[in-house]
Formats: C-alpha cells, structure tokens, sequence
C-alpha cells in the first residue's frame, strides 16, 4: 500500500472508532507520537494496543462521532491530514462533566510511513477550540 493509502485506511477503521484494534495492522510495535499541548512539545511512544484503547477513550467521552478529513497531502514517506471530528459530549472531558451537547474537534497530524506502517507522527489539536465548547455547553446545560 501507498502511504496516503494507510493513512486514509487508519482514518477509515481506527481513528473513526470502527475498528481501533485493526492499529495493529496498520501502526509499527512502536509508534513515536509528537503531540503539542498549550504549546508544550511532548513526545511519548504508543503501541498499537496503547492506541486502539485511546480511540475507545474517545469513544466514551464523545460517543460514536463522525469524522471527515478536510485535507490530505502526500510528500514522499509522510502524509498530512486535517480533519473535523463531531461528537456529543457524553462522558468526563477534561473534568467537565457530560451535557449531551455536541463538541467539534479541528486537528491536523503529518504521519510517517516506514516499511508500510505508520511509524511516527506528529499532531496539533485545538484544545483552546475544545475548552470553549465545554465551558459554552457547562453554561447551556446548567440553565
């Protein structure tokens, strides 16, 4: 496969929620995940299983949301993506308490492919995006 080709079937099956396990088909035995929080550059190394459990994390925090990627584009090896993910606020998120409201999700991720499994990736998520919502929808549900 090529690797827009992975990466679309890693949106499809494991990063929807349809199929998290199938990460150990398409992720290596470790995967160096980049993630940038309040500016703050982590890296930590996920396995597949480590991966499919934080898709079921978000499945019990947004329900079974739907996710559409906005923008795809391929460089030799790694693959841009930005995508739009809707859900409904039913479990904890970041100690707010579920409202049953809707909660959008604007990321974008560059993944890199090596021996035809994604091996490293390097992720922004608008969490600033994600704390208005949740404080907007704490003052919607509390009145």
């Amino acid at each position: 496969m090529t690797p827009e080709q992975i990466v679309r079937e890693f949106f499809e099956k494991v990063r929807s929620g349809n199929d998290p396990e199938y990460s150990n088909q398409l992720m290596a035995e470790q995967v160096v995940a980049h993630q940038t929080v309040s500016e703050v550059e982590q890296t930590v190394v996920r396995t597949p299983k480590d991966y499919a459990e934080h898709v079921r994390e978000m499945i019990e925090a947004y329900g079974n949301f739907s996710l559409e990627i906005q923008e795809l584009l391929v460089g030799g090896n790694k693959v841009y993506v930005r995508w739009k993910q809707k859900g409904t606020h039913v479990g904890e998120i970041d100690g707010y308490q579920p409202t049953g409201l809707p909660i959008i999700q604007m990321a974008s991720a560059v993944y890199k492919i090596e021996n035809e499994k994604i091996s490293e990736y390097w992720i922004q998520i608008d969490r600033l995006g994600i704390q208005v919502q949740l404080e907007s929808n704490k003052n919607i549900k509390s009145l």
